[in-house]
């Protein structure tokens, strides 16, 4: 086991109530589970997203903590949160990555990668 490692699980879903395809507008929230599965107590401290749209327009989203909080998390803790995003087409891309110290004061990224926002009407080819 890595001494300093956190998992990260994410599940996006369209939320078409909160959506206006006609005027280009399609909204998204995604849950995003955080373990510690290293073998030293982390604490999150910010993250850095990079949310792209299927018109190849992107955005940078960087911050301390996610949604108002830095959890410590001990080996074995898990730490869930619901957040979201807009997006001028239906279709489009999340990844980033969470910066991280433990315990011991080392410090560590956690690589998040892409996950798709689709209202479920556009599909991408891979």
């Amino acid at each position: 086991m890595a001494k300093y490692q956190f998992r990260v699980e994410v599940e996006p879903r369209f939320l078409p109530e909160q959506s206006a395809p006609s005027q280009g507008l399609f909204s998204f929230s995604y849950t995003i589970t955080i373990t510690n599965t290293g073998e030293v107590p982390a604490q999150l401290i910010a993250r850095h997203w990079v949310i792209s749209n299927s018109a190849g327009e992107t955005e940078e989203v960087k911050g301390l903590g996610v949604v108002g909080q830095q959890p410590l998390l001990k080996p074995g803790e898990a730490f869930q949160y619901s957040s979201g995003c807009r997006l001028r087409t239906p279709a489009g891309t999340m990844h980033g990555s969470f910066f991280c110290v433990a315990d011991d004061a080392e410090r560590f990224e956690v690589q998040i990668p892409p996950f798709m926002l689709d209202d479920g009407t556009h599909r991408v080819l891979h």
